[in-house]
């Protein structure tokens, strides 16, 4: 499903200021794509994604997949947030089955899923383990795949990589890649990484500072598949040069 922000406001007001986020924005992710979006801190990224989750209501304009408006409507996308939130209490099977249960879809059925997602993910031997046991790296799969698992076809990602040293992130974007490869799904993927947003993408998006806005989309030439060393490849210096002076300025 194609992924619509439309005429989006959002303003916070605190200790008598208002500070606006964002003012009329617009974007638009066709349905199968992946779309980085990056921007300096500060920037609304994780507001953005919180307005097409629904978890927040924007002052004004429209969040629409396809031609369904969602606007503050939560359970249309699936959503996965910085931190892996894993519930300590469950066991990583139980975890990554959380949306199905919440949803009320067949238990036997979800459940014969989610093995058949650990399997593919790694983590099969891992089922019955709770998230104290598991190795951070480990925990944002178990994330990624209960957010695959919620059953949409959407999906927003916010920075899901960002708290993870640089080999086990290396290793969940080899993940990600092989995952998107088969399911196709439409992703909004939040990153400060340049090289991981050139890695994992069809096309980026630059927000500005507040009231932010798309100032750039770049096009990402790569064929796919991708191999993570693409980041050593000579090819993406000139693009990763524009983009780390563009988020330069915008400091």
């Amino acid at each position: 499903m194609s992924l619509t922000v439309r005429n989006l406001s959002k303003s916070y007001r605190e200790k008598g200021l208002t500070t606006d986020i964002f003012r009329d924005l617009n974007l638009t992710i066709e349905s199968g794509s992946f779309v980085s979006l990056i921007g300096p801190s500060g920037s609304g990224k994780s507001t953005l994604c919180n307005l097409i989750a629904g978890i927040e209501k924007p002052d004004k304009g429209w969040v629409y997949l396809d031609d369904k408006d969602i606007t503050a409507r939560p359970g249309h996308v699936g959503y996965m947030f910085q931190k892996d939130l894993l519930l300590p209490w469950r066991t990583l099977l139980e975890n990554v089955t959380l949306g199905c249960d919440l949803r009320k879809m067949d238990r036997t059925c979800s459940r014969e899923e989610a093995i058949k997602g650990l399997e593919r993910f790694g983590l099969r031997d891992f089922t019955h383990y709770y998230p104290d046991q598991l190795s951070g790296g480990m925990r944002q799969r178990g994330a990624l795949l209960r957010t695959i698992l919620f059953g949409q076809s959407t999906l927003v990602l916010d920075e899901p990589f960002g708290a993870l040293d640089a080999l086990t992130r290396r290793e969940m974007q080899r993940w990600l890649l092989s995952i998107w490869q088969v399911m196709k799904h439409t992703v909004l993927f939040i990153t400060h990484d340049i090289e991981e947003a050139i890695l994992l993408s069809d096309k980026i998006l630059v927000l500005s500072k507040p009231p932010a806005r798309v100032i750039k989309n770049f096009e990402i030439p790569f064929p796919r598949p991708r191999d993570p060393e693409l980041i050593f490849a000579k090819d993406i210096l000139p693009l990763k040069t524009e983009l780390f002076h563009l988020l330069e300025k915008l400091t």
